[in-house]
Order: C-alpha cells, then sequence, then structure tokens
C-alpha cells in the first residue's frame, strides 16, 4: 500500500537536498562574479596608470618598451586569471553535481549501465 507520509518525507528531503545545492551554486556564482569585478577594476586602473607614464615619455624607443612592458604584462595577467576563473567553474560544476552522483549510480547499476556512461 502506498504510504503518504513516507512519500511526504522523501518529497522533503528532495527539495531540501535541491534547496541546498542552489544555494551552494549561487554562491559559487557570486564567488566568480567577485573575482571577474576585481580583475577588471585592477586591469583598468592598470590601464590609467600606463597611459599616465606613456604620457611622460620623452622618446619614441622609451614609449615602444613601455607600452611592451605592459602589453607582457597584460597578456600574463589575464592568462592568470582565465587559469583562475576556469578553475572555479570547474570547481562549481563539481560541486553542482555532488549531489547527484549517487542517485546517478544507484539508477545506473539498477539499469545495469556503467556510471560513468550514465552521467
Amino acid at each position: 500500500m502506498f504510504n503518504f507520509d513516507e512519500a511526504n518525507r522523501k518529497g522533503k528531503e528532495a527539495m531540501d537536498a535541491m534547496l541546498k545545492n542552489y544555494a551552494e551554486i549561487a554562491k559559487g556564482f557570486q564567488a566568480i562574479a567577485t573575482e571577474a569585478t576585481e580583475y577588471s577594476k585592477k586591469s583598468f586602473q592598470d590601464a590609467v596608470a600606463h597611459m599616465e607614464s606613456l604620457a611622460g615619455v620623452k622618446s619614441v624607443e622609451g614609449a615602444v618598451e613601455l607600452q611592451t612592458n605592459f602589453v607582457k604584462g597584460a597578456y600574463e595577467g589575464l592568462v592568470s586569471e582565465a587559469t583562475k576563473l576556469a578553475e572555479m567553474y570547474a570547481d562549481l560544476a563539481k560541486s553542482a553535481y555532488k549531489p547527484y552522483e549517487a542517485p546517478v549510480a544507484k539508477a545506473s547499476k539498477s539499469a545495469g549501465v556503467p556510471a560513468a556512461t550514465a552521467a
């Protein structure tokens, strides 16, 4: 016979787990947005400082050297930040999937399909 109390409890547990997972995902996206905002602010400040330095240069050679150093530093900073953001996105994806690992493994086991294929 169908047990409504048991079904209600299971539904509440599933809803609580889902809401907790959504809260963790929201925190992850917030951390990513904060990191991107901080990088954008720093990048803008560096560009303003570079333009001020460039305005004070007296020779073409000095300007070329200053510009070369700025571009090199900006590129290295961009690569570093992109790597950091990629790691943050990967961690977010792992934490978002974590609550579903056990149910997927259980369902794939009962269906006779390897868990890696089912995911």
